[in-house]
């Protein structure tokens, strides 16, 4: 699974195959949080030591590289953008084709504990929502996914409302270095 299931957490979120993609990305239109920036650490599933560094890359534009310390020499890298609605801050980046193109939110949280915490959305949740009419999009082909191909003010306004904070889990947490 390499230092993707890190990728994974950070709205590339795959966990356990399951995946909920959108036509649309989140647009470029907001800066990140400064606290959002820098060098992050964490364990993988098999318990070793990752590294996650956020980085600005252009206007309202980010990149996330992680590495397993065990391997410095191999990193994967992923850009992605931000958004603020509501209470939450969501990112959202390009899904590798391999898991259907595409793109993928996850949503963030920046703890006073200096931790960052990142949530995935939760796939059968997602799929009660479409089959309530209110989200609108079909399966694709790789283990459990879906693509949401409703518009995002119409995604927004199902994630925002408090009566589906449950559709948030827990995907990974992360310290800041050095700290």
């Amino acid at each position: 699974m390499k230092a993707w299931r890190v990728a994974i957490a950070l709205s590339f979120l795959l966990l356990s195959g399951c995946l909920v993609s959108f036509k649309e990305p989140l647009p470029a239109d907001q800066a990140a949080p400064a606290a959002l920036l820098g060098k992050w650490t964490s364990k993988n599933a098999w318990g070793e030591p990752l590294t996650l560094q956020l980085s600005r890359i252009g206007n309202n534009r980010y990149k996330a590289v992680t590495t397993v310390k065990a391997k410095p020499q191999q990193h994967d890298t992923y850009e992605f953008t931000v958004s603020r609605h509501g209470g939450r801050w969501y990112l959202s980046a390009a899904v590798p084709q391999a898991f259907g193109g595409h793109f993928t939110i996850a949503g963030f949280e920046l703890t006073d504990e200096h931790e960052l915490v990142l949530y995935q959305l939760d796939l059968e949740q997602i799929n009660q929502a479409r089959g309530q009419n209110v989200l609108h999009g079909e399966p694709f082909d790789t283990r459990d996914g879906v693509l949401i191909d409703s518009a995002l003010p119409q995604v927004f306004a199902y994630l925002d409302d408090p009566a589906n904070s449950d559709v948030f889990v827990e995907a990974a947490r992360f310290q800041r270095a050095g700290k």
